[in-house]
């Protein structure tokens, strides 16, 4: 029996159980997975597939430092991947890439020679008024490809890039890691072409019998742009990935079906264009 099939039989059994488990059913898009070289030895590419396929997620965004990992995994399973382009390469990375050399050529080099669907994963630690024409350059060059930019930041820089350009679409990393939710409500209700993924707030949304009261009213009433995510940034993530999706199932688990079904993978198949069913599950091509 293939795994695909395994996994759709486990499901079913889970499903039947009841309330508590009904959407263990639902496909996951993780949002936010990187393949940095660190884990290209512990985990070569049919390793993240196969926690993939443990773990019910049929597709994952994924962006890497350097953008080789996430060729090298694209090419492998690409039916499983939606790459998307971070700018760090060589010694530029999360605290110095708007400094490196021929950014602006790299990124365009990189979008035109692979089909990345999105820029980032990038950090705007604080805000640089020098760095303002490379960002608005960034910025373009997403609108113009039709695909977001993944934007690790506070809720400042993300106003600024919408002051920049006010068409554009941003996936907010963590939610805007660091910031509260009355923070994320307010940014996330000032600017309509704002998604978020929930990569790393998995512990603060799973509350004791049921979800943080806050986070709860901000997954149902931006339901059409919360997604999951797991944030493999290290190899610990990697090690721990099984209950990284398993914490974010307990809190789908929780919402109506309708809003999970969103959460779990809806939004990102309107927001890449995509197909994402458990008939990829044990799939790469």
């Amino acid at each position: 029996m293939k795994f695909g099939r395994v996994w759709q039989s486990i499901v079913l059994a889970l499903f039947l159980c009841g309330p508590a488990a009904a959407h263990e059913d639902l496909p996951l898009f993780d949002a936010h997975v990187h393949y940095k070289e660190p884990a290209w030895g512990p985990y070569p590419p049919s390793s993240i597939i196969e926690l993939f396929d443990r773990t019910g997620v049929a597709m994952a965004l994924v962006s890497s430092t350097p953008d080789e990992g996430t060729i090298t995994l694209w090419e492998y399973a690409p039916a499983r991947v939606v790459p998307e382009l971070r700018p760090y390469h060589r010694v530029w990375g999360s605290r110095n890439w708007t400094r490196a050399p021929g950014i602006l050529d790299y990124i365009e080099q990189r979008l035109d020679r692979y089909p990345h669907k999105g820029i980032g994963e990038f950090h705007v630690h604080f805000l640089d008024d020098d760095d303002t024409p490379l960002l608005d350059a960034v910025a373009r060059m997403a609108l113009a490809r039709d695909i977001p930019i993944h934007l690790h930041s506070g809720a400042k820089p993300v106003a600024r890039f919408f002051e920049l350009q006010p068409d554009l679409t941003i996936i907010w990393a963590h939610s805007g890691l660091g910031e509260s939710t009355g923070t994320i409500r307010a940014t996330l209700e000032r600017f309509p072409n704002l998604y978020a993924d929930t990569s790393l707030r998995e512990w603060e949304i799973n509350g004791g019998n049921d979800i943080e009261p806050e986070w709860k009213e901000i997954l149902i009433r931006f339901q059409d742009r919360m997604m999951v995510g797991s944030d493999t940034w290290v190899n610990g993530q990697w090690d721990s990935y099984e209950t990284i999706m398993a914490d974010h199932r307990r809190y789908l688990n929780l919402l109506p079906r309708d809003v999970a079904e969103k959460i779990a993978y809806r939004n990102a198949e309107k927001l890449f264009g995509i197909k994402v069913t458990m008939d990829l599950i044990g799939k790469r091509k």
